[in-house]
């Protein structure tokens, strides 16, 4: 006997089952997070290498739309080659080659200029630590005699706190020096398996980025198979968006590091400032950091200055200041364009909230992610607002009071003493009909 099945029930049922589950999972999440936790950061230990080789073709993803769009397919076609499938492989396979040859050669290069650099760098601090020690005393002691009341300031604070902080070093510092070595340890192995990862991550990368096409039909397939054909379509539209988006905003802040970098080098030697290599290549770093990255790239460079001319340092600073600003508003602005659509304070909020959950990794990425949220968020309000016919333009807004029945803007800009609140309930609705007539005409004429 053949069993019939009633939809309607199966749908309760499977929402009930999803409904229980879901249930369970949140309870599992709340009470048990850290156990949650643990397992979460195991699988991801796992598939580390594969997530590595997903992230790096994704990145050398549009190099190799470049090179294979633009260099090789022109060069086979002027060949008299015709582009079939078996060619494009063929082509795929050259541009992922060049690809990576010509990262490994900026990889090398960058490596071979700035180690040796770097090398001289750290020994001639080791060799002339003391004599900058000495000269920073110098100074400081100078400046101590030329200000008594500073002087007396740096004595009562030091007095007061020094005995604290010899305590501190003998009880906290000292005792914990096992553990440091220990940490040490444990970070050089750690940074191994992260070299490790990188290498499996490369050789997957090349598969992906081989089969690249298969894998986006093979997504597509299962959009369209969930989903209904319009939302599938909006979906991938949105996907799409997002990772122009991020990809945009990272491709071009590495653009703008490595700009600043090299102004940085150039106008630091040109002021003959000590380690001009080494502090343009913290500077240029850091800078891929949104918004705290400039300072945080700043403060060991003018330390490390400081150190060896207290006067250099304060000129490093201010032309720090000066080359951030001109970064924030003319370099900056000219590569990224409008990659994000955020303000300050999302700016300062994606980079806090990201950064406090995955560290440095976090604050670079945290920017664009945040911003793919906030753009598909608002595209997503837009189409709402659209659909009740509603007004997408966020000036409208502002000095909303509220819509009436009719779909009118109504402005919270009425007196309460004047004559409109005095009169009668019905004179009161067709004042406030005509005003907001008045107030759409204005931005009507405004928006043209």
């Amino acid at each position: 006997m053949k069993l019939q099945f009633n939809k309607r029930y199966l749908r309760i049922a499977i929402t009930a089952f999803c409904v229980i589950a879901a249930s369970i999972c949140f309870y599992y999440l709340v009470f048990h997070g850290d156990r949650f936790s643990a397992q979460v950061n195991a699988f991801f230990k796992v598939i580390n290498p594969v997530l590595y080789g997903i992230i790096f073709a994704y990145l050398m993803t549009p190099m190799i739309n470049s090179i294979e769009r633009y260099i090789l397919s022109p060069v086979f076609k002027q060949m008299g080659y015709e582009i079939t499938d078996k060619r494009k492989k063929h082509l795929r396979l050259l541009s992922i080659i060049i690809t990576l040859l010509i990262i490994c050669f900026l990889i090398y290069g960058f490596f071979s200029i700035l180690i040796p650099n770097i090398i001289q760098s750290v020994r001639s601090i080791s060799y002339q630590f003391p004599y900058y020690v000495q000269n920073l005393t110098n100074w400081s002691a100078r400046f101590l005699e030329d200000n008594p009341d500073i002087e007396k300031l740096v004595i009562q604070f030091l007095d007061t706190y020094s005995e604290e902080f010899m305590s501190y070093l003998n009880n906290s510092i000292v005792p914990q020096m096992e553990t440091l070595v220990k940490q040490v340890s444990i970070s050089l192995i750690s940074a191994l398996k992260v070299l490790w990862n990188f290498i499996i991550g490369m050789i997957i990368s090349i598969y992906v980025l081989y089969s690249k096409e298969l894998f986006a039909g093979q997504a597509k397939k299962v959009v369209f198979a969930l989903f209904q054909t319009k939302t599938a379509n909006q979906l991938i539209k949105d996907i799409r968006f997002a990772s122009d988006t991020f990809i945009g905003f990272i491709s071009g802040k590495i653009v703008d590091s490595i700009i600043i970098g090299f102004i940085c080098f150039a106008c630091t030697s040109i002021m003959q400032m000590p380690y001009a290599l080494l502090v343009s290549v913290i500077v240029g770093v850091t800078n891929v950091i949104p918004f705290f990255g400039p300072y945080l790239g700043a403060i060991p460079s003018a330390i490390l200055i400081l150190m060896v001319n207290p006067l250099k340092s304060v000129y490093f600073i201010i032309f720090i200041l000066i080359l951030q600003q001109i970064d924030g508003n003319f370099i900056g602005p000219k590569i990224l364009g409008q990659s994000t659509g955020l303000s300050g304070f999302w700016v300062i909020f994606s980079i806090t909230v990201f950064g406090g959950i995955m560290g440095i990794p976090g604050m670079i990425i945290g920017v664009p992610f945040f911003a793919v949220l906030y753009a598909l968020g608002r595209r997503m309000i837009n189409r709402m607002l659209k659909r009740k016919g509603l007004p997408q333009e966020t000036s409208q807004y502002q000095n909303l009071d509220y819509i009436d029945e009719n779909a009118v803007f109504i402005p919270h800009t009425v007196d309460k003493k004047s004559t409109f609140f005095k009169l009668g309930r019905k004179r009161r609705k067709t004042n406030s009909v005509s005003q907001a007539d008045n107030f759409n005409e204005e931005s009507s004429s405004k928006k043209d």
